[in-house]
């Protein structure tokens, strides 16, 4: 008996020591309904963590560890009720929290104070997107996400201000009134400049106001006084973005191609009160260096030299193939001759550096470089995988398309793997893409008429020749101006095979995810989840309306009337004035009398090929025919694009062999477009 007494203390000692230790760093405030907690440090505290966020034996909260193209998040486990009732006003709330970024390499992306109505953020993306939103979803009105990001990357797409910046967001990553990281001295008011990816101690506080519906953000150095002017003051009414009662609070964070870490080592939030942290409890981030090697020798000189230097041989040689270790698996032997080793991709790019970065998309960021035997310039671009299911389909397709020749397609090389990150390699453009000549306005090269013409007769080559001419068919999936590069005579090639899918001639295609790009996916794909060769000609629709308009398919800069593309452009056409959608760009050739016929032809089939309903939406075959001039377009009324139903469709014309070329123009006027 007194054996079980002594085992059952020595049971309960360290579970009293963890009661205490979750005491000590957490504090549930109950006051009059309201609530709060403090965390000075994480030791044993109870957080939602997923991704590569842990807490670590020194209480720290880790949301990241120097892996590459990652993301962590960190959640309090219960919802905060924001508001007393459904249709009351969100209350006011603050928090603070201390936090540190380390880096190896250059600085990774930042770090997000996030109030959600989810934890869930599977779909989130990791790089600009700091592990809230993807390429799809961020700005979009129904996210009810308010964030505060620290963000060490300057991303134009989201009109960042610089690489060390602190921002409100809302729904989306185009900050609120941005700042650099700083903070304003009380005695005369002196911005201090202050840098996020310093390895010292940092403090932010965010404070809401109900009543003012005002957002303050204030940071300085830790263990000082609370500066009193905030470095961002806006107005937000909180009432109108959230979407729920109860919401979560917690952090989100995400590496990018460079090596860094982040770290949360207190935090305190308050509904209706005062957030404040203990300084002396709050831990330190241990050192980041070890100590040195020699320090610690203490065998003679020849023996201490003769270890270390096989220990460090050895160390070199695991480095050495942890650094270029691939993943690889059996199915993969029947494609050796289409895969690149990922030691041969990271010498040709010289170790993907930010000098030879050539861009990033929704689906990963691509390299430049020189294959190191044949001396061969490519492009290497790195998409992150999270799984392997999939992947040995997925790569299948890969190698597939990679047999396709056609003079207007980037030829796409092999395909390497590498832990989460398979990397396709492609032989590279000289000129870009063609996005950058249309939109980007500091651009000193324009493009004539007759240079647009051309391209636009390229990509509709390249893109029959997927459809009808390749052995398999070939669904490109994300036809658009910036997947279509020129090359060094710019000439226009279809590239970015990452989302393509293929499926026998004659059967009828897979159902699969809704993926491609805002603006360009064919409406019936939410509905069928089934990529076929119309809605490749839905989004060829609106890339030819790209090419004559300069504008792209969804612009928030203009009137709503304008914003989109193709509502702009038939508006016009209703009003007879559909010239004046030209690109002024195009300069003068656009008076010629065959030019003016070309481009209105053009317009009119860009309408036609992203026409709502399916069946009304000529194939490549026939838009090929167009192009070249081998059938005239039929005389259209904009009628067609607001009728809601159709007896006779395009289809059952183009696709009558009986039919001669005079007899297709002559039903079509008479009858398709005048608006039976």
């Amino acid at each position: 008996m007194d054996d079980d007494k002594h085992y059952h203390r020595l049971f309960l000692v360290p579970i009293l020591m963890i009661i205490f230790l979750d005491l000590l760093s957490t504090v549930v405030v109950c006051d009059g309904g309201e609530f709060g907690f403090t965390f000075n440090g994480f030791s044993g505290a109870n957080l939602s963590c997923d991704g590569m966020a842990d807490i670590t034996p020194e209480g720290i909260l880790r949301l990241t560890n120097a892996t590459k193209n990652l993301m962590g998040h960190a959640f309090y486990p219960e919802t905060v009720a924001f508001r007393r009732s459904v249709i009351g006003n969100v209350l006011s709330f603050s928090t603070t929290f201390v936090f540190t970024i380390r880096y190896t390499q250059m600085s990774g992306h930042g770090i997000a104070f996030v109030v959600s109505p989810k934890t869930n953020f599977s779909t989130a993306t990791p790089n600009q997107y700091l592990g809230i939103f993807n390429s799809f979803n961020v700005g979009n009105s129904t996210n009810h996400i308010f964030a505060v990001e620290l963000d060490t990357i300057k991303n134009p797409e989201f009109e960042d201000i610089d690489t060390n910046h602190v921002g409100v967001d809302l729904n989306g990553l185009t900050s609120l009134d941005p700042h650099t990281a700083g903070f304003y001295r009380d005695e005369d008011g002196v911005f201090v400049h202050m840098n996020l990816i310093d390895p010292e101690r940092m403090q932010v506080w965010v404070d809401y106001d109900a009543e003012s519906t005002q957002m303050d953000v204030t940071m300085s150095r830790f263990g000082t006084v609370k500066p009193k002017k905030p470095l961002i003051s806006v107005p937000v009414n909180l009432s109108r973005f959230f979407s729920e009662t109860d919401m979560y609070v917690g952090f989100s964070s995400t590496t990018g191609p460079f090596l860094s870490s982040h770290y949360v080592l207190g935090w305190s939030f308050q509904i209706e009160g005062k957030s404040e942290l203990v300084f002396s409890r709050v831990p330190s981030l241990p050192s980041s260096r070890g100590p040195g090697p020699f320090l610690t020798i203490c065998l003679p000189i020849i023996s201490s030299v003769t270890f270390l230097s096989l220990v460090g041989f050895a160390l070199f040689v695991v480095m050495t193939k942890m650094k270029f270790s691939e993943l690889k698996e059996d199915w993969e032997k029947d494609y050796g001759t289409s895969r690149f080793s990922y030691k041969v991709l990271y010498e040709a790019t010289n170790g993907f550096v930010q000098g030879n970065f050539l861009g990033s998309g929704g689906f990963g960021s691509v390299y430049g470089g020189f294959l190191p035997t044949s001396k061969t310039k490519v492009a290497v671009k790195r998409v992150s995988h999270e799984s392997r299911q999939g992947i040995k389909e997925f790569v299948a397709e890969i190698v597939s398309i990679g047999r396709a020749r056609h003079r207007n397609l980037v030829q796409l090389l092999g395909y390497s793997r590498r832990k989460r990150e398979l990397l396709l390699v492609y032989e590279y453009m000289s000129n870009g893409s063609l996005d950058k000549f249309l939109f980007d306005q500091s651009s000193p090269v324009t493009l004539d008429w007759y240079q647009r013409f051309r391209i636009i007769k390229g990509v509709s080559a390249g893109l029959f020749y997927l459809h009808y001419e390749w052995e398999q068919v070939v669904i490109h999936r994300d036809i658009k101006a910036s997947n279509v590069l020129l090359d060094s005579d710019m000439n226009g090639r279809l590239g970015d095979f990452g989302l393509a899918r293929l499926y026998d001639h004659g059967s009828d295609p897979h159902t699969t995810h809704v993926v491609g790009t805002t603006g360009y996916v064919a409406p019936e794909l939410f509905k069928t989840c089934k990529a076929t060769k119309s809605t490749d000609v839905f989004s060829f629709g609106i890339f030819l309306l790209e090419v004559v308009t300069g504008r792209r398919p969804l612009d928030p800069s203009f009137a709503a009337e304008e914003m989109i593309l193709t509502e702009w452009v038939l508006e016009a056409w209703k009003r007879d004035e559909i010239g004046l959608c030209v690109d002024p760009k195009i300069g003068n050739s656009s008076n010629d009398e065959l030019v003016a016929e070309e481009i209105d032809m053009v317009l009119k089939l860009g309408l036609l090929c992203s026409h709502r309903l399916e069946s009304v939406r000529p194939n490549m075959r026939h838009v090929i025919q167009l192009l070249n001039g081998d059938i005239r377009l039929p005389k259209m009324s904009p009628c067609l694009f607001d009728s809601k139903s159709f007896k006779t469709t395009v289809k059952d014309y183009y696709d009558s062999d009986r039919q001669s070329v005079n007899d297709l123009n002559f039903l079509t006027d008479s009858i398709l477009f005048t608006g039976r």
